[in-house]
């Protein structure tokens, strides 16, 4: 069997129409882009905003936390390495990577349209590039979606701790409500309960049904929307512009380092695609549902950055609560209340769409035999992929109660660009195979909007720590010996 036999679209629309574990199709364009911002936003703009825009340092012994392309370079070889911040010009980092993701979100809108299949990125790869592509990226979002849940779970302990304590004066145990280990050091902390019980309940939910699930986000996004322009406009009156000076502290390398960072808030847009089997009309939904949202989301990023960096000074925002900080600092408890319930809110609706999202790519390669069959089953009464949810549901509340923020963030990242790149390569491909077929959306300009999309991940990708990339390579090399081991042979 060749490692790059491919699947047509045909092929793979059929299997999907005629599997005995069929998807209910209940999703329209507006329950798409609450889809897609309530996965987008929930995360980054209130846990990784500090980080980018302040940065981190580290001891001479820590080389492998260092930009990668930092050390190719040779700018950093010995002494302290670090990560500059972007200070201000975060809400240039922010808009920067829009359009990275902007390059991507065109090829993810032609793949989605041409092959409505769930699997998103795993199931464009099998169509274009082949079977031993399809596994390598269907094995990446694996990691994607579970790490940036996990992340996302552990910001969502950090805000629901400050929320007990300053409103309510309750005080959870340190032992029961932090990371057993941040940065690699052990804090004294037993599990992180509030991150392992909101990763449990969602599953259970997604469980229940898809239209359940859903109907429950559009309302927990709208009342997040609201929150965030509160913010933007109620501390808008606070900005002191001497904040802003200098705009770029560290300069273009360090607003690269800070989209590097904060790319992980754009994670989601992509993720609509693997709503596909679940869209009542995806040829025209799902092109307009991905682009709505990331340029609603650009835009809020954007102004909820350079309003953070006018209240506070940029070098103090390096935390897991940066925005609620920076309001208590102010003095403006109120407001400072309605965001952390817009956090809270936020990011329960992200892990919701994220978990949604990785049991649909674990339903796509069972299908396809790449996986175990049980992950493909269909529970009778609810019409979901029930085994594979609950174990996805185990697999990241666990870890999510025992280590940090920043250990998540970065492994995300450089998942989610590998994908935006095979996609982009993808698009490549069936215009030059198939260049007849039917497209309900099209990339203007290909292939040079494909080639952009392709060069601006793999400058984010570079600009990732050593570290990053040797975990990633680990996890690629894992995946090679689970599909030479066993699924390569089931599929035979």
């Amino acid at each position: 069997m060749s490692l790059t036999r491919t699947k047509s679209i045909d092929e793979l629309i059929a299997a999907s129409e005629q599997h005995p574990g069929r998807l209910r199709r209940t999703l329209g364009l507006w329950s798409l882009v609450a889809i897609g911002v309530g996965l987008v936003i929930g995360s980054g703009i209130f846990t990784m905003t500090g980080t980018a825009a302040a940065g981190m340092n580290y001891e001479a012994s820590s080389i492998l936390k260092a930009p990668l392309l930092a050390i190719l370079t040779g700018q950093q070889t010995v002494g302290t390495f670090g990560r500059p911040g972007a200070g201000p010009a975060l809400s240039i980092s922010f808009l920067l990577v829009a359009i990275t993701c902007g390059f991507a979100a065109l090829c993810y809108a032609e793949l989605a349209s041409m092959i409505p299949v769930a699997g998103s990125a795993y199931t464009y790869a099998y169509a274009t590039l082949g079977e031993i592509f399809a596994w390598i990226i269907g094995w990446d979002l694996i990691l994607e979606y579970a790490v940036a849940d996990m992340a996302v779970a552990v910001g969502f302990s950090a805000y629901f701790n400050d929320l007990l304590d300053n409103v309510f004066g309750i005080h959870l145990p340190a032992h029961f409500a932090n990371p057993v280990f941040v940065e690699g050091r052990a804090t004294g902390a037993w599990f992180n309960v509030p991150a392992f019980l909101l990763v449990l309940i969602l599953t259970w939910l997604l469980v229940r049904g898809v239209r359940e699930s859903f109907r429950a986000n559009a309302i927990l996004v709208s009342f997040k929307v609201a929150a965030i322009l509160a913010f933007i406009f109620g501390a808008a009156r606070a900005v002191d512009t001497r904040n802003w000076q200098p705009f770029m502290p560290n300069g273009i390398p360090g607003m690269l380092t800070g989209a590097a960072i904060v790319f992980f808030a754009y994670i989601g847009f992509d993720s609509l695609s693997t709503t596909a089997e679940e869209c009542k009309n995806p040829q025209r939904d799902l092109p307009r549902g991905i682009l709505i949202t990331l340029g609603t989301c650009a835009v809020l990023y954007a102004a909820v950055a350079l309003v953070l960096t006018g209240v506070a000074h940029w070098t103090t925002l390096n935390n897991a609560a940066p925005v609620a900080n920076a309001l208590q600092a102010l003095g403006f408890n109120r407001l400072r209340f309605v965001v952390t319930v817009a956090a809270l809110l936020g990011m329960t609706t992200s892990v919701l769409i994220g978990q949604y999202g990785q049991t649909r790519i674990w339903f796509a390669m069972s299908r396809d035999r790449l996986l175990p069959g049980m992950f493909c089953k269909v529970h009778p009464k609810f019409q979901t992929p029930h085994i594979s949810t609950w174990i996805a549901g185990l697999a990241v509340a666990v870890p999510a109660g025992v280590w940090d923020i920043g250990t998540f963030g970065d492994l995300t990242n450089i998942g989610t660009l590998f994908a935006f790149v095979v996609v982009a390569v993808g698009v490549i491909v069936l215009r030059r195979t198939q260049p007849g077929r039917h497209r309900s959306f099209r990339v203007p300009w290909v292939p040079l909007l494909p080639v952009l999309a392709i060069a601006s991940c793999l400058v984010l990708m570079l600009s990732l720590p050593l570290e990053t990339w040797i975990r990633f390579v680990v996890w690629l090399i894992i995946g090679l010996g689970i599909y030479f081991g066993y699924s390569r042979k089931r599929v035979a």
